[in-house]
């Protein structure tokens, strides 16, 4: 029994205090600290500089060799196919032809940049598994995602090359992935970092987390209503227990523990990330749908998340 406590506090302690800080968003959007321009704003301070710089550290101060695994980064790819190939199916379902594509990206694009991060420092003290999860991973969400959006796009008869132009050209210059790139390198080249540097990359590095996860929270429309609740729930299944339940025995069977299994299970089973629903709406989508499951991912994902942990834990995983 006192087993089972320890363990159940272990996962308490990695989950409880990132949700804790977006309910902190919630409270302060409600109260009128936050509005949804500066919350806007805070998640692109975070995309573009804070998560960046926080996956540069952790990397430029560690050995290339002993970070990069292969084999990791390729079974992240090869699970974001399947499970970009089974929403895509089961999206086939719906009747409405331009809810697939929301129901596609909301059901495999998880919160792994900033989420993934978040457990990683909490239980870890590094993120550095998190980033070979992006290198994966989001590049290939990201593609899928716009490819998904703009084949079901109302009025839209197939795929828009100028669409993936700009897709293809958002993930080479995308913030995150360009930092992990130079710290790795950065690494692999053994350059040494002056004492000014470190302290100023760890004192940025260090708003990330805080800011990203607020801002998270502050950006929730509690008032969107569930008006599509039944491929909802179907996507919201699929995102924080599905993918999880397929591919996390996948991943053991490979030897993966302790933070890369932690990396992958935020991968399967984090949720859905809110600029799903900002782009579903930029590319001429209803956008319930995606907001929907955003919201129901990450309402649920504080006990799935915590259950996923802990089994984790008990059978010794991590």
């Amino acid at each position: 029994m006192e087993q089972v406590v320890s363990n159940l506090i272990y996962c308490l302690n990695a989950t409880v205090p990132v949700f804790l800080m977006m309910l902190l968003g919630v409270f302060f959007r409600r109260i009128g600290f936050f509005d949804e321009k500066l919350a806007g704003k805070l998640n692109a301070f975070v995309f573009k500089v804070g998560l960046p710089v926080m996956l540069f550290k952790d990397l430029a101060g560690s050995d290339f060799f002993a970070v990069w695994d292969g084999t990791f980064v390729l079974f992240c790819f090869l699970a974001t196919v399947c499970s970009i190939l089974i929403t895509a199916a089961a999206g086939l379902l719906l009747r409405e032809r331009p809810l697939r594509g929301e129901f596609i990206q909301a059901g495999y694009r998880s919160s792994v940049a900033l989420l993934g991060v978040a457990f990683l420092e909490n239980l870890y003290g590094s993120s550095g598994a998190a980033s070979l999860v992006i290198i994966g991973a989001v590049p290939l969400y990201n593609v899928a995602a716009v490819a998904a959006l703009t084949f079901t796009s109302p009025g839209q008869g197939g795929l828009d090359q100028a669409a993936l132009k700009k897709a293809l050209k958002g993930i080479v210059t995308n913030p995150i992935i360009l930092g992990i790139i130079i710290g790795l390198v950065w690494s692999l080249l053994r350059i040494p970092q002056p004492a000014i540097l470190q302290k100023t990359v760890g004192s940025i590095s260090a708003t990330a987390t805080p800011l990203g996860l607020m801002a998270l929270g502050a950006s929730f429309d509690l008032k969107q209503a569930l008006g599509r609740w039944r491929p909802s729930l179907a996507a919201t299944g699929l995102k924080l227990a599905g993918f999880a339940a397929l591919f996390l025995p996948v991943a053991v069977a490979l030897g993966f523990r302790d933070a890369k299994l932690v990396s992958a299970l935020a991968m399967l089973a984090s949720p859905t990330t809110v600029s799903g629903y900002v782009m579903a709406r930029n590319m001429g989508h209803e956008g319930t749908l995606s907001a929907s499951v955003v919201m129901l991912t990450t309402l649920l994902s504080a006990f799935t998340l915590t259950a996923w942990l802990y089994l984790l834990k008990t059978l010794g995983l991590m």
